[in-house]
C-alpha cells in the first residue's frame, strides 16, 4: 500500500490564517484560502465551529476528512490544531496536514514537507509546540513579493496587506495545486506527494 495509508479513521486538513474580512486576501491567508478551494471543489461550506476553528467533513479518497480553519488567530493555531487532533484521535504524523503561507517560497510555488522546523512561520512555530512535535506534514504555498516589492517593509507589513489582483491571479493556480496535493497525501500519503509536486521547477531548483 502506497507510503503505508491505511484505511483509519479522520484525516486532518487544516488551513492557518487570520479570522476577519480585513485578512481574507492577504498573503498570510493562504492556508485559509487553501481550505476554502478544497471546500469549494466538494461543495460544503466551512462553517461548523468546533475546537476553535470553523470546519467542514468531506469524503476523500475513501476517508472522512475534516477541513478546519482556526479561528484562534495565526501565532495561536496549535491551540486548535491540538484540539483537533484531541478531538479525532487522530495520529499527527499520519493523519494531519496543514497548509499555510511561506514567503521565503516565490508565489506560485509549493512545497510539501513531512516535518521539519517552524523556519520563523509563527503559525507552525505555535503547532510544534502545542504538538510537542515536529513531525506532521505541511504544505508550504510560497507568497514570496517580487524582487524590490517590499522596499524597506517588514515581512509582517507585507503579509498583512490585501494581495493584488495580479498577485491573486498568479496564486489561484496554486491553490488549485495545493488540492490535488491534499488528495494525495489522503490517499498516497506524504511521500508521494512530494515526489509528485516537490519537482524540480522549470525556472529554478528543487528545494
Amino acid at each position: 500500500m502506497a507510503d503505508e495509508v491505511k484505511n483509519r479513521g479522520v484525516f486532518l486538513v487544516v488551513g492557518l490564517g487570520n479570522p476577519g474580512i480585513e485578512y481574507q486576501f492577504t498573503p498570510h491567508n493562504a492556508g485559509f484560502l487553501a481550505i476554502d478551494r478544497i471546500a469549494d471543489d466538494y461543495g460544503v461550506q466551512v462553517v461548523n465551529r468546533r475546537c476553535r476553528a470553523v470546519t467542514a467533513t468531506v469524503r476523500m479518497a475513501g476517508r472522512e476528512v475534516v477541513l478546519a480553519k482556526p479561528e484562534t488567530y495565526m501565532n495561536l493555531s496549535g491551540i486548535s490544531v491540538q484540539a483537533l487532533v484531541h478531538e479525532f484521535e487522530a495520529d499527527p504524523e499520519r493523519d494531519l496536514v496543514v497548509l499555510y503561507d511561506e514567503l521565503a517560497l516565490p508565489l506560485g510555488t509549493l512545497r510539501v514537507r513531512t516535518g521539519g522546523s517552524s523556519a520563523g512561520h509563527n503559525g507552525a512555530k505555535s503547532i510544534n509546540g502545542a504538538l510537542q512535535s515536529e513531525e506532521w506534514a505541511r504544505i508550504r504555498i510560497g507568497v514570496g513579493p517580487q524582487p524590490g516589492e517590499l522596499s524597506g517593509r517588514r515581512g509582517k507589513d507585507y503579509l498583512l496587506t490585501p494581495m493584488r489582483k495580479a498577485d491573486l491571479a498568479e496564486l489561484d493556480p496554486v491553490l488549485d495545486k495545493a488540492a490535488r496535493a491534499v488528495e494525495m497525501v489522503v490517499s498516497q500519503g506524504v511521500k508521494a506527494a512530494m515526489n509528485e509536486f516537490n519537482r524540480r521547477e522549470q525556472n529554478g531548483p528543487a528545494e
